[in-house]
């Protein structure tokens, strides 16, 4: 049997959701995706199969990555935005979800909140996938996680850590992913943008299971041993109006030459999930030279997917190398 069987039909609304041999799998799938992508290998998996991609918020990334994954496999994503449908304004949440599972084999959600792609998942009786929402990223981080081991050869026992606005869903995600896959993750921001308290105590057994350390703090000297240094924009989408606090609060804590340097790792790589404010939350020297991985992870947003799609819709994926 396909040791990915057991993920057949499953949801992917938060990394939490899968084990840490479960983000194992996914990861050597998307790997091995990758390697066939090179190879000019074509196969059509998906061949008769329907994806729809339900947007809220605009995308690059996540809809390039599914929709390409996807559709080269043979299958067809149909791209819904919020002009499209009545979601939530003539037709119930509820009623959507019902309706996109009887017509779709999956669902992917990119949006606002949470409770949205929850009750896609709870409703509709396909596998739903969480491209974004306020609260979390998972998509982009399994994409982080493949790139960190790209890099480096190994998950556990790397120093990922994450400067700027430390409560997003950015930050959210990967602290749920490092203390999962055994990567210690420092948390370096400002006090008012500091992780919250609940999902510190979700990550605790992950982390203690793992063997990672989770750290927090506003001292830019938390960086020291990094491996990765990872940011994010300044001001997430909905959240314009908090533009000049944000900028305020967060100009010491630029990706610059200098914070990089004060890792002590003259290895250490960047890392940015896109797009990026040049100028801001790191500098154009930074952002273009030979520390950053942007490019890679954002070309493995579309390795990952199609590992998730793979994973999830097909009781015979590919079964991941074993060296």
């Amino acid at each position: 049997m396909d040791d990915t069987a057991h993920l057949y039909g499953r949801s992917l609304l938060t990394l939490s959701d899968f084990s840490p041999a479960d983000i194992r799998l996914l990861l050597a799938l998307a790997h091995r995706a990758r390697k066939d992508r090179r190879a000019g290998t074509v196969q059509q998996r998906f061949a008769g199969m329907s994806l729809a991609l339900l947007y809220e918020k605009p995308s690059t990334r996540t809809r390039c990555a599914f929709d390409t994954a996807f559709g080269e496999e043979g299958g067809h994503p149909v791209f819904l935005g919020s002009d499209d449908i009545h979601l939530g304004a003539k037709e119930s949440l509820e009623d959507t979800a019902r309706i996109l599972g009887r017509m779709f084999n999956a669902i992917q959600f990119r949006g606002f909140e949470q409770a949205t792609v929850e009750a896609l998942a709870r409703l509709s009786g396909v596998p739903v996938y969480n491209g974004l929402t306020d609260a979390r990223h998972p998509t982009q981080v399994l994409a982080d996680l493949m790139t960190l081991e790209q890099h480096f050869g190994r998950l556990a026992g790397l120093k990922l850590a994450y400067v700027g606005d430390c409560r997003n869903n950015i930050a959210s995600s990967l602290m749920i992913g490092c203390s999962l896959t055994g990567v210690h993750f420092t948390a370096v921001g400002p006090d008012q943008l500091a992780p919250p308290a609940a999902l510190r105590s979700q990550c605790a057994p992950y982390a203690a299971a793992s063997g990672a350390r989770i750290e927090c703090g506003s001292g830019t000297g938390l960086v020291a041993g990094a491996d990765a240094v990872y940011t994010d924009v300044w001001v997430s989408m909905g959240e314009e109006e908090q533009s000049a606090e944000r900028y305020a609060l967060l100009a010491p804590y630029q990706v610059n030459s200098t914070l990089l340097a004060r890792t002590g790792n003259p290895g250490c790589v960047f890392m940015h999930d896109l797009p990026a404010v040049k100028g801001n939350e790191v500098t154009e020297e930074v952002f273009e030279g030979p520390a950053s991985v942007v490019w890679e992870q954002a070309e493995n947003r579309k390795h990952t997917a199609r590992a998730l799609l793979l994973a999830t819709l097909t009781r015979n994926a590919v079964q991941p190398p074993t060296a």
